[in-house]
């Protein structure tokens, strides 16, 4: 039995054989490693100069925040256009965009429209990259292990962010770390224009813009996806109190790198066990499951726990929140191509405002309570407590028409 269930599992060299799937995922490594020097480069950059907090923060909130309305908005041109032409076209706008920032005196308004700009254009960037990597497959257990590798991938970058971004921006300097992060988008255009196909454009110029949206809200399977994705918002809480919690828990200052570490490094772990030894149909029967394991974990905070011990519960959380790969890919699989761009663009909006939503209310629960562990604790009831239904509701939905 075991030795069938293996075979039904597509290996990672099957997937990287895929040419179009490697370009793909090159490409969209190269661009998380260039955000991540960029993100510290552009937060020193800012300080340095103003010495305010408010505009550092600024700053790295216009990373965020333009990709929320992207999401909604532009990621409609995945369908309305080639996808190939529009991701390459992206990335030499972003390139050209982060190239102007290392100019010397950059107003710090014009920076600010510069990160904005640079963000705004990664929503239909991100829409044609999902579409375009199931196009590539035929099949979905080879597209759902794609999407393994990308998770553990664009982790792996975030944590190699944190744990030497600030190292090398402070020996090479900032403008030096922005123009590798606009190498580094010029290397992903030419990676893609070289190993992607062209296909014409999926969607039908006369379809509404709003098509994408309107499918997701109609169909009640997209909607528990969706709804089981948005318990990311929870889970995320301990990531914005990262310092409050270190304080609390009497750990040095550095300690605050390790709390954010152990969250993707345990994802990291996670989508590696889901990856290699479980096949898509016992993935989707455990998403249920892993959304209340990923939340459940963090009531331990409630005990006030050792370093040590929180470290645990950040990573256990962090790899039973693996699920949420399974719930993209399945998402994405089930979107027909000609509205994939558009209906990825809500599901990453709608995950996007979740974390920042649940960010900020963590923030405000540990300031009206006073105890960052309590707050992160009772983040992880209200997970639980959301999580059982809407699992419930994915296990009818599915199975009632799948018949199993």
């Amino acid at each position: 039995m075991r030795n069938r269930h293996t075979r039904t599992i597509p290996r990672v060299t099957d997937v990287l054989g895929n040419t179009e799937f490697r370009g793909l995922w090159l490409a969209e490594a190269l661009s998380v490693a260039g955000d991540q020097l960029a993100k510290v480069a552009l937060a020193i950059m800012v300080f340095d100069r103003t010495g305010s907090a408010l505009w550092a923060a600024l700053v790295y909130a216009m990373t965020f925040l333009p990709a929320l309305a992207g999401g909604l908005g532009l990621a409609q041109l995945a369908d309305r256009h080639p996808r190939r032409s529009l991701l390459a076209g992206c990335a030499l706008t972003q390139a050209a965009l982060v190239a102007l920032m290392t100019i010397p005196g950059m107003p710090l308004v014009v920076l600010c429209g510069l990160v904005f700009l640079v963000s705004l254009v990664t929503a239909p960037a991100n829409a044609a990259q999902n579409a375009m990597t199931r196009e590539v497959f035929t099949d979905d257990a080879s597209y759902l292990r794609s999407q393994d590798l990308r998770g553990i991938t664009m982790n792996t970058m975030m944590l190699l962010g944190l744990a030497v971004g600030g190292l090398l921006v402070a020996a090479i300097g900032t403008r030096w770390a922005l123009a590798i992060d606009a190498m580094t988008f010029l290397a992903a255009a030419a990676i893609v224009r070289r190993l992607v196909h062209w296909r014409p454009s999926a969607g039908n110029p006369e379809d509404g813009w709003f098509d994408g949206a309107r499918l997701v809200w109609s169909d009640r399977r997209l909607r528990a996806l969706l709804a089981m994705a948005m318990l990311v918002g929870l889970t995320v809480v301990p990531e914005g109190l990262a310092a409050p919690l270190a304080h609390q828990l009497d750990a040095p200052d550095h300690a605050v790198g390790w709390l954010l570490a152990a969250d993707p490094l345990g994802f990291i772990i996670g989508a590696f066990v889901l990856s290699h030894y479980l096949p898509a149909e016992a993935r989707l029967r455990l998403i249920g499951p892993l959304s209340v394991t990923s939340a459940a974990v963090l009531i331990g905070f409630g005990l006030q726990p050792s370093l040590p011990l929180a470290l645990v519960l950040l990573a256990l959380s962090g790899a039973t929140g693996a699920y949420i790969l399974t719930v993209g890919a399945t998402f994405t699989a089930w979107v027909s191509n000609d509205l994939r761009g558009a209906a990825g663009g809500v599901y990453r909006t709608v995950l996007r405002v979740a974390q920042g939503v649940g960010v900020a209310a963590g923030g405000a629960a540990a300031e009206w309570i006073g105890s960052s562990t309590n707050a992160v604790a009772i983040a992880g009831v209200l997970g639980v407590g959301l999580a059982i239904p809407i699992w419930l509701t994915w296990h009818r939905l599915h199975y009632a028409d799948t018949g199993a």
